[in-house]
C-alpha cells in the first residue's frame, strides 16, 4: 500500500516463503554471491563447504523431527549410515567383492534418501507411543543396531577397518571427480562437489521451508508445544509423527550418501554416537525449529576445525602434538564443541539464527533500537 509497504493485508502473504521485496533480493544475491565462490575456492575450502552444505541437508532433516516436531532423535547417525551404503552399493563399481551395480548419480542419490526414509517409516510406529527420554533411548539403540549391521556384513561395507569405496559421482554421463570447465572457467573436482552441493541444498531447504509453512508443518509445531492439546484440535498425532520421522530420514539419507561420496571412502565405525551428537549440536548452535539456523550450525560444526587451526597459529599454548604445548588442537576443539553447547542452551536459546534476528531487528529500528 502506498506509504505503508510494511503492512501485511493478507494472511497468504504474511506465511509466503520470502514476503517482502527486500528480502527476495538479498535471498537472491546471497545465493548469486554463495554460487559464485565456486571459482575463487581453494580445493581445501572448496571441500569444506560442499561437506558443509551436505551437512546442512542432514541438520534440517534432524530439526525437523526435533526442532519442529519435538521428537528427540539421537539416531541420526544410522540413517547417514544407511544412506552412504545405498549409495555406495547401487553407485560402486559392480564386479568386485563387494556390492556394488555402477548406477548414476540421479538414481542413487534418491534411492539414498528412499531407503533411509523406509528405514524410518519402520522405527516411526514406535515414536507413536514414546516421547521425551523414552524416545530419546530408543533411537540412540539404533545406533548400536546399526553399527552391529554395518560391521557384520562385509560384503556390504567392506568390514571394521576396511571400509569401502563409495558411489562413484557421476550424474547423466558427467563424472564429479574429475576437472571440468565452465564458464571459462577450469573447475577441479572439490569445486563441481560444492556448487553440486548448493543446489542440491537449495532444493531441500526450499521443500522443507514449504513442508514447516503447510498445514504439516504447523501439527509439528502443536504436537512440540502441547501434543495432547493437538490431538483435542483433532491433529492425527500418529500420521504426524510418521511424516517427521520419514522425512527426516530421508534428508538424513541424501545427506549420509552425498558427505561420504564427497569424501570417497566410508568405514563402519564412522556412524557412532559421536556423529549423531554432532547433529544434535549443529541444530543447537544453529538455531531449533529453523532452516537457516540448521545451515547456520552445520556450517559453522563443519569449519570448526579450521577455525581452531588458525587460532592455534597465533596462540603459543596450543600445539599440533601432545609433546609441544599445553593443549593439543583436537583437545580444544572438542573443549569448544562441548562449552558452544553449553553457551548457547543457556545464553541464547535460538542459536546463531537468534543472534542474527537480533542483529536484524536492531538495525532495522535503528537509531531507535530500544
Amino acid at each position: 500500500m502506498r506509504g505503508r509497504p510494511g503492512l501485511v493485508t493478507a494472511y497468504r502473504r504474511d506465511m509466503s516463503i520470502l514476503p517482502t521485496t527486500t528480502q527476495r533480493v538479498w535471498f537472491f544475491s546471497f545465493c548469486i554471491v554463495v554460487a559464485g565462490l565456486t571459482f575463487f575456492l581453494s580445493d581445501d575450502l572448496a571441500s569444506r563447504g560442499a561437506s558443509a552444505a551436505a551437512a546442512a541437508i542432514g541438520a534440517i532433516g534432524l530439526n525437523l523431527v526435533t526442532g519442529w516436531a519435538g521428537q528427540i532423535s539421537l539416531g541420526h547417525a544410522f540413517f547417514l549410515g544407511v544412506g552412504a551404503y545405498t549409495a555406495a552399493a547401487l553407485g560402486g563399481e559392480s564386479g568386485g567383492p563387494l556390492i556394488g551395480l555402477g548406477l548414476e548419480m540421479w538414481i542413487w542419490l534418491p534411492a539414498a534418501g528412499l531407503v533411509a526414509a523406509l528405514t524410518g517409516l519402520l522405527v516411526a510406529p514406535i515414536a507413536f507411543r514414546l516421547r521425551g527420554l523414552y524416545l530419546a533411548f530408543v533411537t540412540l539403540g539404533l545406533v548400536f543396531i546399526g553399527e552391529h549391521i554395518f560391521r557384520e556384513w562385509d560384503s556390504l561395507t567392506g568390514g571394521i577397518g576396511v571400509g569401502r569405496a563409495t558411489a562413484k559421482p557421476v550424474l547423466f554421463g558427467y563424472d564429479l571427480s574429475k576437472e571440468g570447465s565452465f564458464a571459462g572457467f577450469t573447475l577441479s573436482p572439490e569445486q563441481q562437489y560444492y556448487l553440486f552441493a548448493l543446489i542440491v541444498l537449495l532444493v531441500m531447504a526450499l521443500f522443507a521451508k514449504n513442508l514447516v509453512r503447510s498445514r504439516t508443518g504447523r501439527a509439528f509445531s502443536a504436537i512440540r508445544d502441547r501434543d495432547i492439546a493437538a490431538e483435542i484440535m483433532g491433529i492425527h498425532l500418529s500420521r504426524s509423527k510418521l511424516i517427521a520421522f520419514t522425512v527426516s530420514s530421508f534428508y538424513a539419507g541424501v545427506a549420509g550418501a552425498l558427505i561420504y561420496t564427497f569424501i570417497g571412502f566410508v568405514e563402519p565405525r564412522t556412524f557412532s554416537l559421536t556423529l549423531s551428537i554432532v547433529y544434535i549440536a549443529m541444530i543447537l548452535i544453529g538455531g531449533a525449529a529453523s532452516i537457516m539456523g540448521s545451515i547456520m550450525g552445520a556450517v559453522f560444526i563443519t569449519f570448526l576445525p579450521r577455525i581452531v587451526d588458525l587460532v592455534a597459529g597465533v596462540v603459543p599454548f596450543i600445539e599440533e602434538s601432545p609433546s609441544g604445548g599445553f593443549l593439543t588442537v583436537v583437545q580444544v576443539e572438542q573443549i569448544l564443541f562441548g562449552l558452544l553447547i553449553v553457551v548457547f542452551l543457556i545464553v541464547e536459546p535460538l542459536g546463531l539464527h537468534g543472534v542474527w534476528i537480533r542483529i536484524r531487528n536492531y538495525w532495522k529500528a535503528w537509531p531507535f533500537s530500544y
